[in-house]
This record gives C-alpha cells, structure tokens and sequence, in this order.
C-alpha cells in the first residue's frame, strides 16, 4: 500500500456549502451590535460634520475637507494617500488665505435670498431672469448667484419617478 499524496491546490468554489462553524466562527450578537453602533456613530459624526460645514463662514468652508484628505493621507501613507494629502495640505493653506466678507455683507446677502425667494414660480422666475438679462453680468452676478442655488434646491429639480415627498 502506498500513502495518498497530499492534495495542495483544493479550490473551495462557494463558501456557502460550508458549514459556518468549521472554518470561521459564527458571530456573536455582541459583535453585530458593537458593529451597528460603529455604524451609526460614523453616520452620526458625518451628519454632525455636513451640518458644522453649513455653519461655518464661507471662506472657512476649505479647512472641513483640507483636514480630511491630510487626516486620510498621513494614515494612508502609501500610494493612495500621497495623492491625497497634497490637495488636503493645499485646502488648509487656502483657507486662511481666502478674502472673508464683513457682517454687513452676509446680512445684506441673507437678506437679499430672503427676498428672491418670493419668486417662486416658474413663470416669476422667467419674468425676473428676462430683467435681468437686461444689464451686464458683472452686475447681476450675485443674483444670478442666489437664483441658481436656490433653483437647485427647488422642488422642481428633483428626480422624475421618485415622487413628492
């Protein structure tokens, strides 16, 4: 009688076929609840951080994703993560350089949102576009401005098919 020879290249094709014991431990509830409240705190701190970008002033709004790329290129040192710390170091560096408006400025543009935000219907904002289509756009420009945002958060601009909300 001779020996078997030792099979070495065994392919395992679907790991379903397994029985969840033999070659990986089952999980246990602690580790899937530990799991969904990592989840959920991630979820939690994004949110947190969309709403601190919404508050800060504008010309600090770089330093938000500045910090993220540097934070995700120093921890990535490899490949990957020298082409993101440049652009991360480059936003840092931006953001104090940036020209910040005074607080009568902000005012007058809130205040100015607030009243552009009566034209409401399409055909209102036809009228108003046409009036402004009138004079150079270096004079309208922050009009314009402040329409195009405000006509991308309209309900209008949503996906067809998804319904209202």
């Amino acid at each position: 009688m001779r020996l078997r020879p030792h099979r070495r290249n065994l392919v395992v094709w679907s790991h379903s076929s397994c029985p969840p014991g033999r070659y990986r431990a089952p999980r246990s509830a602690r580790t899937r609840r530990i799991r969904v409240w990592i989840r959920t705190g991630a979820l939690l701190a994004v949110v947190g951080l969309v709403r601190a970008a919404r508050a800060v002033q504008p010309y600090w709004r770089p330093l938000l994703p500045g910090v993220a790329l540097t934070a995700g290129g120093i921890v990535m040192r490899g490949g990957a993560g020298g082409a993101i710390l440049l652009p991360g170091l480059m936003l840092l560096l931006a953001a104090p350089l940036m020209p910040g408006g005074s607080k009568a400025d902000r005012m007058r543009r809130s205040e100015l949102e607030r009243e552009l935000a009566g034209y409401s219907t399409p055909r209102q904002r036809h009228d108003l576009e046409a009036i402004l289509d009138q004079y150079p756009d270096d004079v309208t420009c922050e009009l314009r401005d402040i329409l195009a945002s405000q006509s991308m958060t309209s309900a209008e601009t949503r996906f067809p098919g998804l319904g209202r909300r």
